[in-house]
């Protein structure tokens, strides 16, 4: 808030999609939301978090500013059209096997219903069982294909190692690329970026492997500022 960029505050209700069924999940729905409330009005920050089925759109809606569609459910017509029809703005996370043409197929399911209001993330493409790569062009494409919405870079899930079915059941993944991956999005050109962050990264409940220390985001997103004003790329 300090660098006067605007920010959204992500948290999340229930983490359905835990590789392990013995990792945390949350809180739940109805403690989350009073938990969201609380956020809001301590912080002054908007609030973003992920819906997973259709009937948590209404009372979600209620509480958060954004609306966001995991990267494994970005197809799912019935739940993007139901976050469409909230109002609120909807961020799409690109599925780890999803073209950037798919993404522009699930931002006209968002606008054929009203939704005003679309961004679209890029967090990285599957390449093999267990690792992701992201290729800049899916920035470009993706403005290509959704003209109208807004391209976000994801770039500490995107630094993800999925787990193995040999392993742990633990996300792994290499948080020292987590400004390489942002500042190379930052020079392509985009809207904004997805950032987890931590106090005390090794001790984060969910996606410990890949979370930017505290200290460090205020530096990275002064620099990534300054890369996207000297860059011709984003939106001319």
């Amino acid at each position: 808030v300090r660098t006067g960029i605007p920010v959204v505050y992500k948290t999340s209700f229930d983490k359905a999609n835990r590789t392990s069924a013995a990792s945390p999940r949350g809180l739940g729905l109805d403690a989350s939301l009073r938990a969201f409330e609380e956020i809001k009005r301590a912080s002054g920050l908007p609030v973003i978090t992920d819906v997973h089925e259709c009937w948590q759109v209404g009372p979600v809606a209620e509480v958060v500013d954004v609306l966001q569609i995991l990267a494994f459910l970005c197809r799912q017509t019935d739940l993007l059209v139901a976050a469409a029809q909230s109002g609120l703005p909807v961020n799409v996370k690109k599925g780890q096997f999803a073209s950037a043409g798919v993404m522009g197929h699930a931002a006209a399911k968002l606008r054929q219903v009203g939704g005003e209001h679309v961004m679209l993330t890029e967090r990285g493409t599957t390449f093999g069982y267990d690792d992701l790569v992201v290729d800049c062009r899916n920035l470009e494409l993706m403005r290509e294909a959704a003209p109208d919405a807004l391209i976000v870079m994801d770039a500490t899930h995107a630094v993800q190692s999925p787990p193995s079915s040999a392993g742990t059941g633990t996300t792994g993944g290499g948080r020292r690329f987590v400004p390489t991956i942002a500042r190379m999005a930052a020079a392509v050109g985009v809207d904004g970026f997805f950032l987890e962050t931590h106090d005390r990264p090794e001790q984060a409940l969910s996606d410990a492997a890949v979370q930017l220390p505290f200290e460090q985001l205020e530096p990275l997103v002064l620099e990534l500022a300054a890369i996207g004003r000297a860059s011709n790329g984003g939106r001319r």
